[in-house]
């Protein structure tokens, strides 16, 4: 590697969609010289998004990895997506990266989507920088959008830029920026494409403004260290090193967001994000050390571990992503510790199983470049091919020191379809193809229906499962039919209840038996389904309690009465009856897979749907007519809340009852009004959807 790990930025770009990422990502790879060419998000021909279905639509449905220089600093820089559908390529790229710059939109402020993110990056404790984009729009507000960060996100962002000027008409329409850091004035030149920028005196006009922004800046800064807060009641200022080191500081420990302003589009104001992130965001080095278990402890030894981001240390890295393609699947991985050389074998924890990395590539979005060596170190996120059991959240590691890290949690899936090959001949690839897909994408399953027949899809949204079907099309030469799409329904139960199972049979005078007692109930944990093993050490067989637990598993994962998975259910092993001679595994199975069934009958079936976070923003105009289409569909309405010239309603509503909402919203506002949709919980389905099934 022929980089210093303090050297390293893993950075994300994140934010809702439409709020500008991709084109500013564009514009920091352009001027950091890792392209040559500025793409457009209209035109289709931007760098991160490569794949054709991103082009078409204009929006960006993978992350994409690529890397880049500035002032010394390798950034590696994943631009993500911005659709709710696609919130998985989001938490998995937040999972594994060190910084992130949240990008908002000038006009439509913090939005939906912005709050998803915040609250993913809030999860894994990535310090950030954020950038009010679109200063030249109409409409543009950085004062409310400033507000929105502090009310909406309970954030605490710290402009370390004002603008001079906001939106594209009015008496001062946007122009350039105000740097309160070295008090200048910045104008970017359009000829250039932003390449070259003047560096003026702060207008006369703005002279004020910038003097009280400047003294808020100081304030915020000093609070952060005692020495310097006696230095600037001294001085009433501060030098430029002490408010870099201290904005450096405040940005790592989650104090403060340091806060830029401009238009991506425009070409203003990516330089000096640029250096925010070099000077602001952290190196691998900066982070705590990463957590895991060792998988076979001794006994007496804690199970927990920790590796640092040291090449010296056993090698150990996290698969975040894979692209599954025709000859053989991209492996995406962050390295934690230790030294990666092609042509090695490591382990894969969770299944036991050596895997080879015969490939080490450096990614550059759709395209790979051969690293200039045969291994990558601590710190670093490489491209690989080679493994063949491995998927989306497996830790890779030493074969003689493992570890297995904090796996990556993503939401159930909330619709399905079902689909079939275009002719019976195509059946067994169609099951291979989807196997492939759902490996590269966690928040997509595939299932056969034992009712029907029939091959269900599940997936997060209506967009999702479309480009699912596109992908099977294009990438894999798959032609499928497919059926309306239709809610993914949850079952669970309403109360405890415990129960046995007992099997007992005479085969060619032998007897097989066993008894296993168990118990269900609600459960409200981050698991779907949670098993406990109440049994007293020592009483069964290691062998014998992991096979009833593991049949308990599988019993509970086949699902509720209705067909359903189960989920928010906790089953625990109580007792078990066994006899030397005459218990079997097969027994033993059978006994426990009885009694999960008598236990989750006996605490009776609970059809749960998903419900969704709803945001609309309407001219005032058409409010009146939103709300009361809401609700005709069930949906509670939390807010409506004056914006500028437009209303936010905040709702959640049911799935069920949003089927085709895109069109109807549009024939309601003329056009004129947006909206975004998000998972928000499973709740207990009404009476009459549980009828509708059951045939009553």
């Amino acid at each position: 590697m022929s980089h210093a790990i303090e050297d390293i930025r893993n950075i994300g770009i994140v934010a809702h969609i439409d709020a500008g990422k991709t084109t500013t990502t564009e514009r920091i790879l352009f001027y950091s010289g890792a392209s040559h060419r500025m793409g457009n998000v209209d035109e289709g021909n931007t760098i991160t998004d490569f794949d054709s279905e991103e082009s078409q639509r204009g929006i960006t449905i993978y992350s994409a990895a690529i890397t880049c220089r500035w002032k010394g600093k390798t950034i590696n820089l994943i631009d993500t997506p911005g659709h709710v559908d696609f919130t998985a390529e989001v938490e998995r790229s937040l999972r594994v990266l060190d910084g992130a710059v949240v990008v908002f939109s000038a006009v439509e402020g913090v939005e939906a989507q912005s709050e998803t993110v915040w609250r993913q990056a809030d999860h894994y404790e990535v310090p950030r920088i954020c950038f009010i984009n679109k200063m030249d729009r109409v409409g543009a507000d950085f004062h409310r959008v400033l507000d929105q960060m502090r009310k909406r996100l309970s954030a605490k962002p710290l402009p370390l830029q004002i603008p001079i000027g906001e939106g594209s008409t009015g008496a001062k329409p946007f122009e350039g920026i105000i740097d309160l850091i070295e008090m200048k004035a910045l104008y970017f030149d359009p000829e250039s494409k932003g390449q070259n920028y003047d560096v003026r005196e702060i207008p006369e006009e703005m002279r004020e403004d910038a003097v009280l922004w400047r003294g808020n800046l100081l304030d915020e800064l000093a609070v952060l260290d005692d020495d310097v807060a006696v230095e600037y009641l001294e001085n009433e200022d501060l030098p430029t090193e002490t408010i870099l080191k201290l904005l450096r500081q405040g940005t790592l420990s989650g104090e403060i967001r340091p806060t830029y302003c401009g238009s991506s589009l425009d070409y203003t104001g990516i330089q000096p994000l640029l250096n925010g992130v070099a000077d602001f965001l952290p190196s691998p080095l900066d982070r705590p050390a990463i957590q895991g278990i060792n998988p076979n402890p001794k006994k007496g030894e804690d199970a927990k571990l920790e590796r640092h981001p040291d090449p010296e240390e056993p090698f150990c890295g996290l698969i975040f992503k894979i692209v599954a393609e025709q000859h053989a699947d991209f492996y995406f991985l962050r390295v934690y510790s230790g030294t990666l050389k092609s042509g090695s074998r490591m382990i894969n924890p969770r299944t036991g199983k050596k895997e080879l990395i015969s490939q080490l590539w450096r990614i550059q979005a759709g395209t790979r470049e051969k690293l200039e060596t045969d291994f990558v170190e601590a710190g670093d996120i490489i491209g690989l091919i080679g493994p063949k059991d491995s998927v989306t959240g497996d830790t890779l590691c030493d074969q003689k020191q493992q570890i297995i890290l904090e796996t990556i949690t993503f939401p159930e899936t909330v619709i399905s379809m079902a689909v079939e090959p275009d002719s019976s001949a195509e059946r067994k690839k169609l099951e291979d193809v989807l196997l492939r897909l759902a490996r590269q994408d966690p928040t997509f399953d595939a299932r056969v229906s034992e009712d029907t027949g029939q091959t269900i899809i599940s997936g997060m949204g209506e967009l999702h499962l479309e480009v699912i079907r596109h992908r099977m099309e294009r990438d894999f030469g798959l032609k499928v039919k497919i059926h309306k799409p239709r809610v993914s329904y949850r079952e669970s139960i309403k109360k405890a209840a415990e129960a046995e199972g007992v099997f007992e049979r005479q085969t060619a005078g032998e007897t097989q038996y066993a008894k296993v007692k168990v118990k269900a109930e609600p459960y409200d944990g981050e698991e779907r389904i949670h098993v406990v093993n109440k049994l007293k050490p020592g009483y069964v067989s290691k062998e014998l309690t992991s096979l009833i637990l593991q049949s308990i598993e599988e019993e509970a994962n086949a699902g509720g009465s209705l067909g359903y998975p189960l989920m928010k259910v906790q089953l625990t092993l109580l007792d078990v009856d066994f006899r030397e001679g005459e218990t079997t595994d097969v027994a033993a199975q059978a006994a426990a897979n009885q009694g999960v069934r008598k236990a989750l009958e006996a605490g009776g079936m609970m059809l749960l749907e998903p419900i969704m976070k709803l945001e609309v923003v309407t001219p005032q105009d058409f409010v009146g007519g939103v709300q009361g289409d809401l609700n005709t569909r069930q949906a509670q309405i939390h807010s409506a809340e004056a914006e500028g010239e437009l209303y936010r309603i905040t709702a959640e509503v049911p799935l069920a009852r949003m089927f085709g909402y895109s069109t109807d919203i549009r024939s309601m506002s003329q056009g004129r009004a947006s909206y975004s949709m998000e998972p928000m919980k499973y709740e207990p389905a009404p009476q009459s959807v549980v009828d509708q099934m059951l045939g009553n």
